[in-house]
């Protein structure tokens, strides 16, 4: 099962997060989420323990548990939805309307 833990302080390590959970099962693996750029962390991050009922017992126990001064909230990761092409709005090209100006209109039209 994969576990969502946010509110982690940004000093939490992947090895301290996979620590943390290990007193309740086997944990697969654990990792802190990091901003690209900074490589500092975000304050969240995925548990993937391989037992569920262990996983379970670990969500009920840990959430709302204070960790380095910090309230954290523990959950069952939900999978990120597929994102449907185009966000509700139909291909090809879109249209203003009107005719653009073609053969007759426009700067200068009555120059020659």
């Amino acid at each position: 099962m994969n576990i969502y833990v946010s509110n982690l302080s940004f000093s939490v390590q992947d090895e301290d997060l996979k620590e943390f959970f290990a007193e309740y099962g086997e944990v697969t693996s654990a990792k802190v989420i990091t901003d690209k750029f900074t490589g500092k962390s975000r304050g969240f991050g995925f548990v993937e323990m391989s037992d569920d009922e262990a996983a379970k017992k670990a969500i009920a126990e840990l959430d709302q548990a204070t960790v380095d001064s910090r309230t954290i909230r523990v959950m069952e990761a939900k999978p990120k939805e597929e994102k449907a092409g185009g966000g509700g709005r139909s291909g090809g090209f879109r249209s203003n309307g009107g005719g653009g100006n073609y053969g007759g209109g426009g700067y200068n039209k009555n120059r020659y």
